[in-house]
């Protein structure tokens, strides 16, 4: 792409990203000036003077490029917020660990202007889709980046349920949950679950039990174009989230369908983006004594 491509700027910001407010002004400037900007916050509390809070199909519609201040969880909803308009992504990391937005203030200025001057990686990414079907409620749809949940509400009550790909039963299992997860996701949630970490560039996805009670219940990765269905077993049900957050509580005759969504996410990496040295840091691989 080159130089100067991207001309309008999409901002989406925690408003009240306690602590941050420095480093918020101090991004904000350094995009002022180089583009028209455009501020979506995701609580819809203004904390940068001079930028309403515009809706975030304003961003997507107008935008050139869209950057991400926060943490990994401010990407995922910026992420899902932006997949169906096609503009590409940056995350700036103002959080702990920092897998996806992963340019930092220690070297924003340097990074920002590598990216402003065609100079980054370009990473395609998938989405899932989960469809939460209620026999006595409407349905449930939303995507996530990261991955969709089946939990158990009860507190140290397990769920019982079927797991179909494709319509073909791969087992009953009873467990505190089950984690469908893309490869972005297979960081998050899934990682302390006991799942397999998955190289973001694989078209996969994988199921990852919770707590099963039956221990030859093992992660399985399965392509990503088969469509998962979960099913309840009677006087069963479960929370559903989506990138950690719940939006449905399923029931016995109730089905859960997941399968990849049909748009991908553009992720913008500086030129320096190496996935391994992120999981060597974020993971403290090879540190010795």
């Amino acid at each position: 792409m080159p130089e100067n491509a991207f001309q309008t700027i999409g901002l989406i910001v925690r408003s009240r990203s306690a602590g941050h407010q420095a480093e918020i002004a101090l991004i904000s400037q350094a995009l002022q000036q180089r583009g028209e900007m455009l501020v979506h916050y995701l609580d819809e509390t203004a904390c940068l003077e001079g930028f309403p809070h515009l809706p975030a199909q304003t961003l997507g519609e107008n935008a050139d490029l869209v950057v991400s201040i926060g943490g990994d969880g401010t990407l995922l909803a910026a992420t899902r917020l932006m997949v169906d308009y096609k503009v590409p992504l940056v995350g700036i990391n103002l959080g702990r660990l920092g897998f996806l937005a992963d340019v930092t203030m220690q070297d924003l200025d340097c990074h920002l202007e590598g990216i402003f001057n065609g100079d980054y990686t370009v990473e395609k990414r998938f989405l899932l889709q989960g469809d939460v079907a209620l026999h006595n409620a409407e349905g449930v749809s939303q995507v996530a980046f990261n991955d969709i949940i089946l939990h158990s509400h009860k507190t140290v009550s397990m769920i019982e349920f079927e797991v179909f790909t494709n319509g073909q039963l791969i087992n009953r299992q009873r467990a505190d949950g089950l984690i469908v997860t893309t490869p972005t996701g297979s960081t998050a949630y899934s990682l302390s679950g006991g799942g397999p970490i998955m190289h973001p560039t694989l078209d996969v996805i994988a199921l990852v039990p919770i707590c099963p009670h039956t221990l030859s219940h093992r992660p399985i990765v399965l392509p990503a174009n088969q469509t998962i269905e979960i099913r309840l077993a009677a006087h069963h049900s479960a929370l559903v989230s989506f990138d950690g957050n719940t939006r449905a509580i399923a029931g016995e005759l109730d089905r859960v369908s997941v399968q990849r969504y049909p748009s991908e996410i553009t992720l913008l990496h500086p030129s320096s983006y190496d996935y391994f040295n992120i999981l060597r840091s974020k993971l403290k691989w090879s540190n010795h004594p």
